[in-house]
């Protein structure tokens, strides 16, 4: 096969990579050599660098572990394809190596690894694929899938049998191609928001889907990096009051096969390839390095506005699937060293519903994905992850071990063990349930929260027992091990499940565009239509909708513990009763910014500006330590109290007994830790009344030691949120709480 031996241009053309016209670059000196040479170069750092080499000539080293491999050759490409062979010949520590001259910025390229094909005992290895670098920082062309892109014979007569049999076509026409990336930006001009957990409220989006349709973005800058920079955009953010976005994945990304084949493609992006890599689709200024410095121009115009950016990074498995799936990139550089696989070789292990899981415990795995945190927290300037299924990097060999080498890498890193780290604290495999369970540094998503608060709201709770832990902090999961309230990121909408729209108006999925038959998304979605399934014109349903709306986005930013808004929630975004619309790049996921001018729902975009500005405002409201239940002073006043509609405090048995109605008082004036000057933190008190009940009830009001008078601030009863209601009650009258409503009340002085 050519692929055994060196290709070189046609003659009397140059070379890719040979540099034959003397140029500088950066001030060194551009090799001028008649054909493609390979100096040894240096097995660090891994990936395509570009540099100044021996005698002042500017090069790019090539570094790529394959520890089995007989060979590697790194591919270049010129503007019309063309491609030239080098190989690397340096072999350090199972890295291969090389300096190239000549070869600068923009160049791309990809590698070819020869070695043993024996599907039986894992090894894959297949020179006619051309592979992506683990470490390219930019990627140019988008991946097809093809039968020529596998290293099996796809379409074998005998699919029991088909990856064992090997394709020699050369995948190389229909792949995507790694560009060389300079990188000299040392982020000085860059100021960290580095908001404390406590005050952070997460806004989860889409990079496409925010931008796609905002009518104050420029056309030709919607759905990419650059739209999100956009003031239009980042105004929206400002004004809601979020400190942080939590990006769905931005990694590059590759479209499976079965959508491709549907004509769909994926739109969530939970599909990775390459972990260095932004996104090349959500670039506006072009794929061949430029998108590395759009993005991080995006992350500078957040910060600039007191935003922090978090990414959903995807390190548990990649876009090669199993042992029927494409050949990319690390399937063909060495698959037994990158992937878990079963004692039959042959099989991949899956703990990810994926097809396929990274080998965590593997040194140079784990070192793939701590480089790559650490270059999208030092050189692209993000301030934080959210790790999905993030149980199975914490499995050891087959377990999920709080002690696991990845766990154990994170805590002691200077860099990543000070960015803020999310857990997504489940997988499919045994045991993979986590919630509560990671160690200190690690927050998580607080499922049982959702579950919680959407049986509250929709009375289906056995009693209030669940409900009261989830909106003081979920004590019961976090409180240990030095575990502050803020380890639990409530949420309860995120992009899997329904919107908070459709959580009210649909008590069945509707997930038909996916051609799935219906059959993909969860059935346990905890909704309740009020009455009607989907659209309806009937007023009464619409109001009652919004209402319950309001109810939830009010549970949610009164809660202790970090809020995580859903983008477009705040407008009453709706996807149809799609709960799993991974595969809709189109209207049903995009963000309708025709929402914020509609009378109908402005006013949930007000409450929710609202809602955070006084949480922002009111220290009681974002804690930083757990409620300690008990008096601080001879008054008996506690920091945290329950009481029923009566106005009693709530005893064990009621705790235990079917409830509509749950009270919550908070006290301002038992707040633990002291401000940045050292003084005593002081706020006002509250009392969150929520009522679940289809009809209205009667509340009585506590009395002294906790009042003398409240006044109400939020009534989610009221269709118009503009103006918080203002209306003052004697401490001990009894007041209406109208059906299915929050009222918080604010402890008045006398």
């Amino acid at each position: 096969m050519t692929s055994a031996a060196e290709q070189r241009a046609p003659a009397g053309e140059p070379a890719a990579g040979t540099g034959q016209q003397p140029a500088v670059v950066n001030g060194a000196r551009r090799a001028a050599v008649p054909v493609p040479v390979v100096w040894p170069g240096a097995p660090t750092p891994l990936g395509a660098r570009f540099r100044v080499g021996p005698d002042g000539v500017a090069g790019t080293n090539f570094a790529l572990w394959a520890a089995g491999a007989e060979a590697v050759r790194v591919c270049l490409f010129d503007e019309q394809g063309r491609e030239t062979r080098l190989a690397l010949s340096e072999l350090t520590h199972e890295i291969w190596h090389g300096f190239v001259p000549g070869v600068i910025p923009g160049q791309r390229y990809g590698y070819r690894v020869d070695g043993r094909w024996d599907p039986w005992t894992g090894a894959r290895w297949n020179p006619a694929k051309l592979l992506l670098d683990p470490y390219a920082r930019a990627v140019d062309g988008e991946f097809g899938l093809p039968p020529e892109v596998y290293g099996h014979v796809r379409d074998w007569p005998e699919q029991s049998v088909a990856d064992t049999v090997r394709d020699d076509r050369d995948s190389a026409p229909y792949v995507p191609k790694g560009v060389v990336v300079h990188d000299d930006d040392d982020w000085s001009d860059d100021r960290r928001p580095k908001t404390p957990w406590a005050d952070s409220v997460i806004y989860e989006l889409h990079v496409r889907g925010f931008t796609r349709l905002h009518p104050g973005i420029p056309r030709e800058l919607r759905g990419t990096y650059a739209g999100l920079a956009h003031p239009a955009a980042i105004e929206h953010l400002v004004k809601l009051g979020v400190t942080a976005v939590e990006l769905l994945p931005v990694h590059q990304f590759a479209h499976e096969d079965h959508l491709l084949r549907r004509g769909l493609r994926n739109y969530w992006g939970y599909n990775s390839i390459g972990y260095f890599a932004p996104h090349a689709a959500y670039a506006a200024s072009g794929t061949t390095g430029q998108q590395v410095g759009e993005f991080k121009r995006m992350v500078r115009a957040l910060h600039a506005a007191g935003i922090e950016v978090i990414l959903d990074v995807v390190y548990n498995h990649t876009a090669e699937a199993g042992e029927l799936g494409p050949t990319l990139s690390l399937k063909g550089i060495d698959n037994r060293g990158y992937y878990r696989l079963q004692d039959d070789a042959r099989r991949f292990a899956d703990y990810t519903g994926c097809g396929n899981t990274l080998h965590v415990v593997q040194p140079q795995v784990l070192r793939l994905i701590t480089d790559s945190l650490r270059y999208w927290v030092t050189e692209m300037g993000v301030d934080g992850f959210r790790f999905d299924l993030a149980a199975a990097l914490a499995r050891s060999m087959h377990d999920v071990d709080m002690l696991s080498p990845f766990l154990a890498v994170i805590a002691q890193d200077p860099v990543l063990r000070r960015v803020k780290l999310i857990a997504e604290p489940w997988d499919i495999g045994s045991g993979g349930y986590q919630v509560g369970a990671f160690p200190p540094l690690w927050t998580e998503w607080n499922d049982r929260y959702r579950n919680a608060v959407r049986d509250f709201w929709r009375h289906a709770l056995p009693d209030v027992r669940e409900m009261g832990y989830r909106l003081s902090g979920s004590s019961d999961l976090y409180a240990w091990g030095g575990r502050r309230p803020y380890a639990s990121v409530n949420f309860v909408t995120a992009h899997d499940g329904f919107t908070l729209r459709d959580l009210v108006s649909y008590e069945r999925k509707h997930n038909e565009a996916n051609g799935e038959n219906n059959r993909d998304g969860t059935d346990d979605n905890r909704s309740w239509n009020c009455g009607t399934e989907g659209e309806t014109e009937d007023e009464r349903v619409r109001s009652l909708r919004r209402r319950q709306l309001r109810n939830l986005l009010t549970t949610l930013l009164l809660s202790t513990g970090v809020p995580m808004l859903v983008a477009g929630d705040e407008l009453g975004r709706t996807q149809r009763g799609n709960n799993n619309a991974y595969c809709q790049d189109n209207e049903i996921s995009w963000l309708d910014w025709s929402l914020l001018d509609d009378p109908v729902w402005r006013p949930l975009f007000d409450l929710t500006c609202r809602l955070i500005d006084l949480r922002h405002r009111h220290p009681v409201l974002h804690r930083r330590a757990f409620f300690s239940g008990r008096a601080h002073s001879a008054d008996g006043l506690r920091d945290l109290a329950w009481f029923t509609a009566r106005g009693t405090e709530m005893t064990e048995a009621d705790w235990y007994a079917p409830a509509a109605t749950l009270a919550m008082y908070l006290s301002g004036r038992d707040i633990p830790g002291r401000d940045e000057r050292g003084a005593p933190v002081a706020d006002d008190s509250f009392l969150a009344v929520l009522h679940a009940g289809d009809g209205p009830v009667g509340f009585v009001l506590p009395g002294p030691p906790w009042a003398e008078r409240y006044e109400v601030v939020v009534d989610t009863s009221r269709e118009d949120q503009a103006e918080p209601p203002g209306a003052v009650h004697a401490a001990g009258t009894e007041i209406t709480v109208p059906e299915r409503s929050v009222l918080l009340l604010r402890v008045a002085s006398v």
